[in-house]
């Protein structure tokens, strides 16, 4: 296989696995052998390209989820004062237990962000 061909397969065989293909399927998509693909993965550089690739689909799609936050917080809100108890009640367990959540998450962020302050002060 040419040099440019073999870049656009694994490129294509890449990002075939970070979207969650399993070998046989990337390899196929790619144009490759089931071989050539296991041979690709044996490769440390590309198994750190298909994990970047990865990351980046992640970052995409929690990006996504942050903008959609608002909306779903104030529709969750809207519910608590819905007419179903049944719902009233759902909305008002959901609203607590993400509370709680989100307070632990923004604390274990503040000591970290605290403990990596304190490293930095002691390397300095």
């Amino acid at each position: 296989m040419a040099a440019g061909g073999r870049k656009n397969a694994d490129s294509s065989l890449a990002l075939a696995l970070a979207g969650g293909d399993t070998v046989a399927e990337a390899a196929s998509k790619a144009g490759v052998s089931e071989r050539t693909a296991h041979r690709r993965l044996a490769d440390l550089g590309f198994r750190r390209r298909v994990a970047e690739l990865r990351a980046a689909a992640v970052e995409r799609a929690t990006g996504k989820l942050a903008d959609s936050m608002a909306e779903a917080a104030d529709v969750l809100r809207q519910l608590l004062a819905a007419q179903s108890e049944s719902v009233r009640l759902g909305a008002c367990r959901a609203a607590l237990e993400l509370g709680v959540k989100l307070r632990e998450s923004i604390d274990l962020e503040q000591r970290l962000a605290a403990l990596e302050q304190q490293l930095g002060r002691r390397k300095g």
